[in-house]
This record gives C-alpha cells, sequence and structure tokens, in this order.
C-alpha cells in the first residue's frame, strides 16, 4: 500500500459553500447524531420518514441515508419510495447494513433494498459486510464480530457484484469500488465506547457524497474528516460522553492545515 494525501478539506469547503440536504430515514438511537453531524458540517439534515412524503423530499435532496438499525416492515417499504425517487433524481443512496447478521428479518430487508433499488455506497462493520457479501458470519447485536476474512477482498468483490462503493469501518477503514481501494487509519478507540458513531459516519459519508461524484473518493474524505475530529477530541476528553461533545465543535472548526497534517491514507 501507498501512502497518499486526498482534498478533504476541499470537499468540505463545498460542503460548506452549497449546503446540500442530506435525506434520512434512519436509525431512532442515533437520529439526533446524525442530524447535527451532517448540520456542522454545513450541510442540511432533513429526517423524513413517511411513506407520504419520503419520495417528494428526496427530490430535493442531494443524497440519501437508508439505516436499518431500528428497522420495521413499514419502514423498509418507506426506504424503497424515498431509493426509487433518488434514484430516478440520480443522487447517491447510502445504505447502512446496521445489524446485520444478527437476525434474519435484518438479513432480507438488506437483500430487499439491494435487489429492488439502487444503493451507490453499501456501508457496515466488518461481520455487516461479510454477511451482506454472503459469508456465513454473525453479528453482535450492532457490534462486529471478529471475522476470519480477507475483508479487503470481500469489499472488491461484494463491490464488483453490486456496482457500488464498499466502506467497511473498524481499527482500519477499507472503502473500495473493485477498482480502487483506500484504507483509512484515522479515528480513536473511543470511538467504540459511544453509541451512534458508526451512524454519524454514515451520515457523514452521505454528505461528502452530496458533493463528489467519486463515491470511494467521497466516503474516503468523509471518514477522515470525521476521524481526524475523533483523533483531536480525544485529546480533551475524559471520557465518553465529553469525547462526543467535542467531536462536534471540531468538526464545525476543521482546517485544511489539520487535515492535510493528520489524514492517514493508503491505496
Amino acid at each position: 500500500m501507498t501512502r497518499i494525501k486526498i482534498d478533504v478539506y476541499g470537499l468540505l469547503e463545498k460542503i460548506r459553500k452549497e449546503k446540500p440536504v442530506v435525506h434520512h430515514l434512519t436509525n431512532w438511537v442515533t437520529i439526533y447524531d446524525c442530524a447535527n453531524i451532517v448540520k456542522v458540517l454545513g450541510a442540511s439534515p432533513v429526517m423524513a420518514h413517511a411513506k407520504e412524503e419520503v419520495a417528494q423530499m428526496a427530490k430535493i435532496a442531494s443524497s440519501l441515508v437508508l439505516n436499518i438499525g431500528t428497522l420495521t416492515i413499514d419502514f423498509v417499504e418507506a426506504m424503497k419510495i424515498a431509493a426509487i425517487s433518488a434514484n430516478a433524481k440520480g443522487i447517491p443512496v447510502v445504505l447502512d447494513a446496521c445489524g446485520a447478521g444478527a437476525t434474519q428479518l435484518r438479513d432480507q430487508k438488506c437483500f430487499e433494498l439491494l435487489d429492488e433499488v439502487k444503493i451507490n455506497i453499501i456501508k457496515g462493520n466488518s461481520s455487516e459486510i461479510a454477511r451482506i457479501a454472503g459469508e456465513n458470519v454473525a453479528t453482535k447485536g450492532v457490534d462486529a464480530n471478529l471475522v476470519n476474512k480477507d475483508m479487503i477482498q470481500i469489499a472488491k468483490n461484494l463491490a464488483s457484484q453490486r456496482q457500488a462503493t464498499v466502506v467497511i469501518t473498524g481499527k482500519e477503514d477499507i472503502v473500495s469500488d473493485a477498482k480502487k481501494t483506500y484504507i483509512i487509519k484515522n479515528g480513536h478507540p473511543l470511538m467504540a465506547n459511544i453509541v451512534g458513531t458508526g451512524c454519524m459516519a454514515t451520515s457523514v459519508i452521505a454528505t461528502f457524497a452530496a458533493v463528489e461524484k467519486d463515491l470511494s473518493l467521497a466516503a474516503s474524505a468523509g471518514l477522515v474528516c470525521f476521524e481526524v475530529a475523533a483523533e483531536i477530541a480525544a485529546k480533551s476528553s475524559l471520557g465518553p460522553a465529553k469525547f462526543k461533545e467535542k467531536i462536534f465543535d471540531t468538526i464545525f472548526k476543521l482546517d485544511k492545515k489539520t487535515l492535510d497534517k493528520m489524514q492517514r491514507v493508503e491505496v
């Protein structure tokens, strides 16, 4: 792998200038944090879930987040309606396969979404993505289980199979569209000690995808931005609660010098 620099700040500035609308059908546990993380980036979050309005809302958005963390049958049907509208407009659809591999229902609904609408970015932890890729693995609730597989190859294969960008988050993040693969080595262990960092990462990825057509670059830049902020926030945090609060403040103030200096990306 080769160390590279990507223009994270350039995309962040574009977000701040364009203020794209990021439409969410997301996890009720983390919805407040997802809205806030998009807002501090400079974009405009909207959390519209009703089947009666999701298609119309997707038409005014620049990207769409689908997160099955607190799924119900009706909720997934609303996701399909929103995604069909987003597909027609040509905006990126990001699926967070939250908890895939934990229950049969979650697996079934993930595959329904992948088969019935166009998903542009598939995001999850190692066991979630391995399950979506067809591996016989289980997820510990919504936390990753150890997967003794080549996760880079799994990401590439799934990206090729689904014609999508695949994002696997963990100690080192993997982003692949089958043609190129990024490894992001930013982040901090405290991120695993608060609920919602995975969902927030998905919202950040969708926000960057709203302003960048190269979706693997967008996802990588979003993860760098979020995880550099986490590294800075951890330096002055006594524990998880203050850490979470400081992530928002840090993202709001991120500058080019910091992002260029602290990013650790390989291809």
